[in-house]
């Protein structure tokens, strides 16, 4: 196989006829695979059938988990995310099924109101902004776009967000926060060093109620034997005197149903008790018999990463595949393509070509397999370099996974052959 970098045009034709070739082979085959989403496969899913069998709910706070009360959540679960997220009980506010949907409420919140050490709502003055690490998570920025905050782009290392760009913007008082996910980030897998998670918890800021939104999405997803670790943030917060800077999210969706899990938020206990007093007008609680099923049902740090195990054994080969499909079908094109390896998380972030994302996705669609919008992972859908593809290797059977990576390579081959040829 040829370095498609040192062809001439004679020879770039030659191959690009004969991946077109291979390209309509898998048209002819009728193919509907979708790996567009980061989701539990089916026999993930069915490592947690037995939680359903719990009718045991009452915990050792004889609370009962089936009536009205304990807004903030059950005492075990606040205690089972504390532990989980390195807080305090008192610190955590345990919800419903939904990190993403605890996120909104605190933006809506800051937007309107503003959090426990804002001078007045995020939306009350001139326009806010809010810092997005990308490529990152298109839905993170969703929301902020929602509330009509201008994103701002900072570029994102292997150690986490560029802090030299994120300590230079926060010097602007409209600047109200930063999204992160500190370990196995979506979609690259990057964790952030111990000196980035330092830096954003002592920096600086024109804003006095800067806060960082900090998804702990994927802390327990690993995929080796040798984890990576994030330092807390809060912890860190608290010794540089920021102690109400950081709020931290995480949820079990991944862990046992993403349809129906529980998620927790962890904050200063003043953050924590703004937040439930302005909640407290809108419910009088979330499912506390599916906080307790899960509690039941996981019981602590040991039975959390005992199941987690059973999570790698499904979907290690799952990635391995994929990066060695990669490896054995683009490395000899040349340096068309490079791709990340992470320890866990959901995602193997593919970056080609400059200019042959969008074209790449747009073949595999055309052949039927069906990948994350090129441009997705940065803010407004704009990847100012069309070369990210978020590749979710979890759902698929690993056959058809198998399939819907050789594709992609084919179609990363012949968008880069075109763009090539344009540019001769």
């Amino acid at each position: 196989m040829a370095n498609y970098l040192a062809l001439d045009r004679e020879q770039l034709e030659q191959e690009l006829q004969a991946q077109r070739a291979v390209f309509e082979g898998y048209v002819k085959q009728g193919l509907k695979l979708d790996m567009s989403r980061g989701k539990p496969a089916k026999d993930q899913l069915e490592l947690s059938v037995d939680m359903l069998k719990i009718t045991d709910l009452m915990g050792d706070s004889g609370i009962d988990a089936r009536n009205y009360g304990n807004l903030a959540g059950m005492p075990e679960a606040r205690r089972f995310f504390g532990d989980m997220l390195g807080a305090k009980p008192e610190e955590v506010f345990v919800g419903g099924n939904s990190s993403l949907n605890m996120m909104f409420c605190v933006i809506d919140l800051a937007y309107r109101v503003g959090l426990a050490d804002s001078p007045a709502a995020w939306g009350s003055g001139a326009k806010p902004k809010f810092l997005c690490p990308a490529p990152g998570y298109d839905r993170h920025f969703r929301i902020t776009e929602y509330f009509g905050f201008d994103l701002l782009t900072v570029p994102m290392l292997p150690t986490g967000p560029d802090m030299d760009v994120v300590e230079k913007l926060v010097q602007d008082e409209t600047v109200k926060g930063i999204w992160c996910v500190p370990i196995y980030s979506n979609p690259d897998g990057y964790t952030y060093s111990d000196e980035t998670v330092k830096r954003l918890a002592a920096m600086k800021t024109a804003a006095p109620d800067f806060s960082i939104l900090w998804d702990n999405a994927y802390g327990v997803h690993h995929l080796t034997d040798t984890p990576d670790h994030v330092l807390n943030i809060l912890d860190e917060c608290c010794k540089a005197g920021n102690e109400d800077r950081a709020l931290m999210f995480c949820s079990l969706s991944k862990v046992t149903f993403p349809g129906a899990a529980v998620a927790a938020m962890a904050a200063s206990k003043k953050n924590i008790d703004f937040i439930l007093e302005h909640m407290f007008p809108m419910t009088i609680s979330f499912d506390k018999v599916n906080q307790m099923r899960h509690v039941k049902f996981l019981k602590d740090m040991d039975g959390l990463a005992a199941h987690m195990k059973k999570h790698r054994t499904l979907l290690e080969p799952k990635f391995r595949m994929v990066q060695d499909t990669l490896e054995r079908d683009l490395a000899e094109c040349g340096e068309i393509a490079h791709w990340t390896k992470p320890n866990g998380g959901y995602f193997i972030s593919v970056y080609t070509y400059p200019g042959c994302a969008k074209r790449t996705v747009e073949l595999c669609r055309e052949a039927g397999v069906v990948l994350t919008g090129a441009g997705a992972t940065y803010p407004y859908g704009i990847d100012p370099d069309d070369s990210n593809i978020r590749i979710a290797p979890t759902f698929p059977p690993i056959g058809e996974l198998e399939l819907a990576s050789r594709l992609l390579c084919v179609c990363i081959r012949i968008a880069t052959l075109e763009k090539l040829l344009q540019r001769q």
